[in-house]
C-alpha cells in the first residue's frame, strides 16, 4: 500500500492485536459512543465483538450541516439492520441538506411532483382515441349543430339590410359623383362643338331646336362656363350638365339680343354638373356674361329671391315681380332648386344688362380680368 498512513502506537504489552491503540476490552478503546438501541458508555457492549464495536462507531450519526449537532435520522434506514445479518445498514450519506437538494432536483423547488404542462395535457387529450358515436348520438349532435328557424331568419334579414345599404351607397355615389363627372364631360364637349361651329360659320342666329346649344354662360366669380341650350328638358338639357332656356308655352322668355325682355335660364344646383350650385353667393354688381356667335351680353347681378314656390312663374315676366325692377328693360333670370339636394322650393337671381359687345371688339373686361 503506497498511501500515507499514521503509525500505530505500540502502547503497553496489552495493546498488541488492537487496531485502535488500546487492548481489547479496555475502557475507552472506542470512545464514548451512544447508540440508537440505548447502549452507551465506555466503548464496550455486552455480547458484541470488538469488530462490531468499531463498525458501530464508524457509522454513528455525523454532525448535521445546519445545526452542528447529533441527530437521529428521520428514516429508519439509517439504523435498520439487514434482514440477513446483524450488521446495521449505513444511513444515506450527505446529511439533510444534501437530501433536500437532491429532492429539489428530482421534483422541482417545492419538492412535489411536477404537474404536466397544459400544452402536453391538451396534446395527449387530442391524441387519445375517442370512442365511436352511436347512430342516435350522432343524429342528436347533428340536430344540435343545425341552426334554428330564428337564426336563419335573422341571418336573412341581416343580409338584406347589408345589401340594401350597399345599394344605397352605390346610388348616392352615382348621384353625387358620377353624374357630375358625366355631365361635365358632356357639357365640355357641347361647348367645344359650339365654339368650333361658330369659328367655321356653321350657325346663324335664329330659332333653335329643343336641346340645341346656342350660347355659353360665364359667371366669373363662381368659375362657371357652361353651354346654354334651348328648352328645359331634364333628359336632353339639364341632366347633360347644360343650362336650359325657358322657350316654350307660358314659360317662354326673350332671347338676349331682344331690345326688351327677360332672358330666363334654369340649371341644376346639385348633381348632373350642378352649374348653379353657388349662385346664392353672388352679390349685387357681380358680372354675368352670355356669349353668342356674334356678341357678348354683360349683365350685373341686381337682386336675389332666396325661396319661392316652384309654381311662381311671375319671376319670368318681362318685368319680373319681386326683382326690384319697375319698368321694361333687358334682364336675365337664373332659377334653381333650394334647399340643396331637394326640389321643394326655387331660388331666383336677377341681373340687368349693362353692356352689349360685338365679338369683333374682343372679350369684355369681365372675362379678361
Amino acid at each position: 500500500m503506497t498511501a500515507l498512513r499514521p503509525e500505530r502506537d505500540s502502547g503497553a504489552a496489552g495493546d498488541q492485536g488492537s487496531p485502535y491503540g488500546r487492548p481489547y476490552g479496555e475502557p475507552g478503546a472506542l470512545g464514548d459512543v451512544s447508540f440508537a438501541d440505548g447502549s452507551h458508555g465506555d466503548g464496550r457492549h455486552e455480547g458484541r465483538f470488538p469488530a462490531e464495536e468499531a463498525y458501530a462507531q464508524a457509522y454513528s450519526p455525523v454532525p448535521d450541516d445546519e445545526t452542528v449537532a447529533l441527530r437521529v435520522p428521520a428514516q429508519s434506514v439509517g439504523r435498520a439492520r439487514d434482514a440477513s445479518s446483524s450488521v446495521p445498514v449505513p444511513p444515506p450519506g450527505g446529511g439533510r441538506a444534501a437530501r433536500r437538494k437532491a429532492a429539489r432536483r428530482r421534483h422541482g423547488r417545492r419538492g412535489g411532483a411536477r404537474r404536466p404542462s397544459t400544452a402536453s395535457t391538451a396534446q395527449e387529450a387530442a391524441e387519445a382515441p375517442t370512442a365511436p358515436l352511436s347512430r342516435v348520438e350522432a343524429r342528436r349532435r347533428a340536430r344540435a349543430r343545425k341552426p334554428g328557424a330564428a337564426v336563419i331568419a335573422s341571418r336573412a334579414i341581416g343580409e338584406l339590410f347589408i345589401t340594401t345599404g350597399v345599394l344605397m351607397l352605390l346610388f348616392v355615389t352615382y348621384q353625387l359623383w358620377w353624374t357630375n363627372v358625366r355631365a361635365h364631360a358632356q357639357a365640355d364637349q357641347a361647348a367645344n362643338s359650339l365654339q368650333d361651329d361658330w369659328a367655321n360659320g356653321k350657325r346663324n342666329p335664329g330659332a333653335f331646336e329643343p336641346g340645341q346649344g346656342f350660347a355659353i354662360l360665364h359667371i366669373p366669380k363662381l368659375d362657371v362656363v357652361v353651354p346654354i341650350a334651348e328648352g328645359i328638358s331634364s333628359k336632353k338639357v339639364l341632366d347633360r350638365g347644360m343650362v336650359g332656356h325657358y322657350a316654350e308655352g307660358a314659360l317662354k322668355t326673350a332671347m338676349p339680343d331682344a331690345k326688351t325682355g327677360n332672358f330666363g335660364l334654369a340649371g341644376h344646383r346639385n348633381t348632373h354638373g350642378e352649374p348653379f350650385r353657388y349662385i346664392n353667393k353672388l352679390k349685387p354688381g357681380d358680372p354675368i356674361v352670355v356669349e353668342t356667335q356674334d356678341e357678348y351680353f354683360v349683365y350685373k347681378m341686381a337682386s336675389i329671391l332666396p325661396v319661392t314656390s316652384p309654381s311662381n312663374i311671375s319671376v319670368l315676366d318681362p318685368v319680373p315681380r319681386q326683382s326690384g325692377f319697375t319698368k321694361p328693360g333687358r334682364y336675365i333670370t337664373l332659377t334653381t332648386c333650394t334647399p340643396e339636394f331637394t326640389s321643394k322650393y326655387r331660388m331666383i337671381v336677377w341681373g340687368k344688362m349693362v353692356e352689349e359687345r360685338p365679338r369683333s371688339k374682343g372679350k369684355p373686361d369681365a372675362l379678361v380680368s
